[in-house]
């Protein structure tokens, strides 16, 4: 049986586009660039913070200063608005119990900013006892960068690989997984599409939460 399970967050255990693309919008507003649609946000995140900015500032502007200019813009009000309209996904606080309720460690490793990673989780998994809750921070890779895996092992006490599982919904995960050498799980109720997911050949994909358990739990 699978000993631990590392999710994504954004796009697999929460829906955050609308809220990300909010707060986005602002910090553009706010640096004198025009705002993007909301459609727009799907593609734009899950590669940190500083590549959202870069990809939604205009041509001309993908400097390091604006986006420093954007992130000071950006992370008090995404502090402030996060679960305005950020939600579960349906099924996925069930899953989270099922799974630890079996045994089964579970882990987040996202791309996210680490203090708004750790915020969301408390929030909305409070009651769920996580082995790691690792975001991005300054200094440390970000996915695909098999590392998060690595130190998310070593923080379970799990040496071997086969015990691991990673999930998430895009193909910055299914990199990260394949990089680590871990199986992965794509998710096709987040951000992206089920043939991105394919392309990067994964373990299983999942189209429904119960999914994963029966992947998982047989």
């Amino acid at each position: 049986m699978t000993g631990l399970a590392i999710f994504d967050l954004d796009g697999t255990l929460l829906n955050t586009i609308e809220d990300l693309g909010t707060a986005c919008n602002h910090a553009l507003r706010m640096c004198g660039c025009p705002e993007r649609k909301m459609g727009e946000y799907n593609m734009l995140v899950g590669r940190g913070i500083y590549n959202l900015f870069l990809g939604a500032l205009p041509e001309g502007e993908k400097t390091g200063e604006m986006a420093a200019q954007m992130k000071r813009h950006f992370i008090p009000y995404y502090d402030a608005h996060k679960c305005d309209r950020t939600r579960p996904y349906d099924g996925i606080p069930e899953l989270l119990e099922r799974l630890s309720g079996a045994g089964i460690r579970l882990a987040i490793a996202s791309n996210k900013y680490q203090d708004g990673t750790e915020k969301l989780v408390r929030h909305f998994f409070g009651d769920i006892g996580f082995v790691k809750i690792s975001g991005q921070r300054d200094g440390q890779p970000i996915k695909p960068d098999p590392e998060i895996v690595y130190g998310t092992m070593a923080a379970a006490g799990i040496t071997d690989r086969n015990d691991v599982v990673y999930i998430g919904d895009s193909d910055v995960d299914m990199q990260t997984g394949h990089n680590a050498g871990v199986r992965t799980i794509g998710v096709t109720w987040g951000f992206r599409s089920r043939m991105e997911l394919e392309a990067f050949s994964p373990w299983k994909i999942a189209v429904r939460p119960e999914d994963i358990a029966e992947m998982l739990l047989g």
